[in-house]
C-alpha cells in the first residue's frame, strides 16, 4: 500500500513531458495523502498536461456515502477488478513524487521510513483515473524494500512514460515488463503519521 508521498515543484520538473499545466503551482507537498488534489500526467490528442486530480476513486457504481475511495490498485489484478479494469484499458495517469513513505510494523509499533530513487530523480507514479479522481498502482516490494513493507508503487522511468500512456498498449502488461527502479530509504520522524504536519523536516533522516 502507498498512502502518502512528497511532490515539491511539479510543474518545473515535468515541463520535458508536459505541454501545459492546468491550475498546477509550483508549491511544495511533504505529506501529500489521499482525498488531496495532486499533480498528474494525463495524456491528450495535443499533447499531455499536468492536471490536479483528488487521490481515490469512488467508482462510477457506488454510492458516494456508502463506499471508500480506493487508493491503490493491485498490478496482479487490476485486469480482473471490476473498480479497475476499465480504467487501466482507457484512463491511465501518471501521479509524480519525490520519493514516498512507508511504515514498518512491528508489534503495536509503526516506524516511518522515506523511500526515493537511487539516483535521486523525480519518480512517476503509475496510475489509473475516473474523472477527476485518481489511484495509484501498487505491485509485489523488491527483496530489499520487504523489510519496511511488502508492496510498493509502481514506479516507471521518464522515457517510459509516454508508452504508458499509449492506450494502444496493454497496460498491465508494460507495466510487469517495465525495468525496475532501485531505490534508497531512511528513517524518518513520527511526525509524518499527522497528515496536517507539512514541512522539509518530514523526510530528513532520523539519526
Amino acid at each position: 500500500m502507498c498512502g502518502r508521498y512528497v511532490i515539491t515543484s511539479p510543474v518545473t520538473k515535468t515541463k520535458k513531458l508536459v505541454k501545459s499545466a492546468i491550475q498546477v503551482e509550483d508549491n511544495e507537498n511533504y505529506n501529500a495523502h489521499p482525498f488531496q488534489k495532486l499533480p498528474v500526467i494525463k495524456k491528450y490528442n495535443n499533447g499531455n498536461t499536468l492536471e490536479n486530480l483528488k487521490w481515490g476513486v469512488v467508482p462510477s457504481w457506488a454510492k458516494q456515502k456508502d463506499f471508500k475511495p480506493l487508493i491503490n490498485a493491485r498490478l496482479e489484478t487490476i485486469d480482473e477488478k471490476v473498480s479497475f479494469k476499465k480504467l487501466i484499458r482507457l484512463h491511465r495517469c501518471v501521479a509524480v513524487a519525490d520519493g514516498f513513505y512507508e511504515w514498518k510494523r512491528e508489534k503495536e509499533n509503526k516506524t516511518p521510513y522515506y523511500f526515493l530513487r537511487e539516483d535521486k530523480k523525480l519518480m512517476y507514479l503509475a496510475a489509473i483515473y475516473d474523472n477527476d479522481q485518481f489511484c495509484l498502482i501498487t505491485e509485489d516490494a523488491d527483496e530489499n524494500i520487504k523489510e519496511v513493507h511488502h508492496r510498493q508503487p509502481v514506479i516507471i522511468n521518464e522515457n517510459d512514460v509516454n508508452r504508458y500512456l499509449n492506450l494502444e498498449l496493454t497496460g498491465s502488461s508494460f507495466l510487469k515488463e517495465c525495468k525496475k527502479t532501485k531505490l534508497n530509504f531512511h528513517e524518518v520522524s513520527k511526525e509524518v503519521n499527522k497528515p496536517t504536519n507539512n514541512n522539509i523536516s518530514l523526510i530528513q533522516t532520523i539519526s
